[in-house]
């Protein structure tokens, strides 16, 4: 969603805050722009489309000045076009939104009655019309800003600068992230930690309904009712280095090498070495006598809890459900007396599963995240965080942040059905190591780049692809499907294998070609049936299997690619990186935007 990035120091700002918005292109925009206050009066520079346009548009209209802040916008209320880009400027002040403002219809009737005139179709800007009408009435910017964010209703990130201050850089937050970073004569404003890595490693993030004016060298935090607050500074290691492409073409070609290493990463947290036992953080709650548990996430992150009940149920017998988070959090369904309610986000910022979280606590749930950033507002509203290290994810497609979710939902289904006294010592041992082989397969998997290559080829010249899988294979496939409508804009579905006779076989001609996932230990004699009636019906069957399963198919698949053994445990992680890999050579041949799929976003913090 939107990022926003800001800086109030002693350098010129435009290029410190150009790289900023660089930095977040990751969570998706269609228009962007950068406002300065040049010898105390603003100046501003928007273009829509890619930041090439705004970089050529700043050639010809430079912004001078030391304070500043930019922003890409992903179109919410109006069309992507330069006049509604960000930021938007109006009197004596400049403002950048995230987020949607929820009674801006009434707050903009209210200023025009006082004769103010809107030019742009969003909703951003009645807060800049609002926060120069405060202005306007002899208020401080400190005090009209109060006054602005006071009128809000709705969930944003706001930055604002004013005329006449050139060491002035005011920020507030409400649903939607917002962090300071701390820097040597300057401070800085941004959406999160990766739009402030090579500015500062010192960041603090803001808690909802915080707002802070910052300086060159002072930062005051607030809260809601306008008193003075503390919020820790935490120190970020985060560098330049791991938000680069490092030689690939794109994120996504880097992120999908990189599964090994979050694997292991991960799964070195989470395991000690010594033992090959999980060791996972106390639970705030009696893992033995626990009687369901609810899982709650949106897009990939969904499936990958749809892998993990699967888990749960089978292994450490714990009834589970499961629905998406936007359906989940307007759906009221009876909770159990002191349940477990398990929440997957890369981000900690998805605005529905959030909004989950804070319904399910307040029903008494105990609140576990797996979350790749854990300092996000979920890790901090959370009573446990199990934190996956997949390193910062830059593509807006989600790649080894999913397999890393899955290493974290293992593990705890391990440790769960240790404690409900279902897994002898010798099984937990064979689990554990099922994991910890994961990184080395994994690898041999990225050697495969050239069959899936061969296999892409099928898939770029359909209009249509069905996915199927079986069992625990079922979200895999689901995962595989959604990548590829993700990125290369093909149409897909992905069904449980048995239950192809019962609709979607009507489908089937030699211009559908079937992705099966189809590992030899996972209901492979079901799923070989399946295939056999849409081999029969002229469909092209393309499959991911392992040597055994690749035997008996040889002659019903057009194309197998042969992935290392595995247990059926293991299977769902491995089998997840081949459907990705296949869905990135598909764009590539399609000439998309791997990396920023048009209409998509990496972190909806908005509905």
């Amino acid at each position: 969603m939107c990022g926003i990035c800001g800086v109030v120091g002693h350098r010129p700002a435009t290029p410190i805050i150009f790289e900023g918005l660089r930095r977040l292109e990751y969570r998706g925009y269609d228009s962007s722009g950068i406002a300065t206050v040049e010898h105390g009066r603003l100046a501003c520079c928007r273009a829509a489309g890619k930041l090439d346009n705004l970089k050529n548009a700043l050639e010809d209209t430079p912004l001078a000045g030391t304070t500043g802040i930019g922003h890409t916008r992903w179109a919410t209320h109006g069309a992507p076009t330069t006049n509604n880009a960000h930021p938007h400027k109006v009197g004596q002040v400049a403002i950048v939104h995230n987020g949607i403002i929820e009674n801006f219809a009434d707050l903009k009737k209210a200023l025009e009655s006082k004769g103010r005139t809107f030019k742009t179709e969003t909703d951003s800007e009645a807060v800049a019309h609002l926060l120069d009408e405060h202005m306007q009435q002899g208020m401080s910017p400190k005090d009209a800003a109060f006054a602005t964010i006071r009128q809000l209703q709705g969930a944003y990130a706001i930055g604002m600068i004013f005329e006449g201050h050139d060491n002035l850089l005011i920020g507030a937050r409400h649903g939607a992230p917002l962090a300071i970073g701390y820097g040597e004569g300057e401070m800085f404003l941004g959406s999160d930690s990766l739009a402030l890595a090579p500015l500062s490693n010192r960041i603090t993030y803001l808690e909802d309904g915080d707002w802070c004016v910052l300086t060159q060298d002072h930062v005051e935090i607030l809260n809601g009712q306008g008193k003075v607050v503390e919020r820790p500074v935490q120190t970020t290691s985060l560098t330049t280095g791991q938000i680069g492409k490092d030689g690939y073409r794109h994120f996504m070609e880097k992120e999908l090498h990189e599964h090994p290493v979050a694997i292991g990463q991960t799964l070195q947290r989470i395991i000690d070495p010594v033992t090959r036992r999980v060791a996972l953080p106390d639970m705030p709650f009696d893992v033995a006598t626990l009687s369901r548990a609810t899982i709650t996430a949106c897009g990939s992150a969904f499936y990958a809890g749809m892998v993990g009940r699967y888990w749960l149920e089978e292994l450490a017998r714990l009834p589970v459900d499961i629905d998406v988070a936007s359906e989940l959090r307007y759906r009221n369904p009876p909770q159990p007396d002191k349940g477990l309610a398990l929440l997957i986000s890369q981000s900690g910022e998805t605005a529905d599963t959030l909004g989950v979280l804070r319904e399910l606590k307040g029903a008494g749930q105990s609140i576990v995240s797996i979350l790749n950033v854990e300092h996000s507002t979920m890790g901090r509203e959370s009573d446990l965080v199990l934190g996956m290290v997949a390193g910062p994810e830059i593509s807006v497609a989600s790649t080894k942040a999913f397999t890393a979710q899955l290493s974290v939902l293992a593990a705890l289904t391990i440790d769960f059905s240790r404690q409900r006294g279902l897994l002898s010592e010798q099984k937990e041992r064979e689990l554990t190591d099922n994991l910890l082989d994961l990184p080395s397969h994994a690898m041999e998997v990225l050697g495969l780049f050239d069959q899936i290559r061969t296999m892409a080829r099928v898939i770029a010249q359909a209009r249509d692809v069905l996915y199927l899988g079986r069992g625990i294979c079922m979200p895999v496939a689901q995962e595989g499907a959604l990548k590829l409508k993700e990125i290369s804009y093909i149409h897909a579905e992905a069904y449980a294998a048995g239950e192809l006779k019962h609709g979607p076989i009507s489908l089937i001609d030699p211009s559908v070609p079937v992705v099966a996932i189809a590992p030899s230990t996972i209901l492979f004699d079901k799923t070989l049936s399946n295939l056999q009636e849409a081999r029969a019906r002229g469909g092209c069957i393309l499959v991911f299997t392992d040597a055994k399963g690749a035997e008996r198919l040889k002659d019903i698949a057009e194309h197998i690619v042969i992935l290392p053994d595995v247990s059926a445990f293991a299977a769902p992680i491995l089998y997840t990186i081949p459907v990705q890999i296949l869905a990135y050579e598909v764009a590539l041949l399609k000439g998309t935007d791997v990396d920023q799929p048009r209409n998509l976003a990496k972190s909806v913090t908005v509905e």
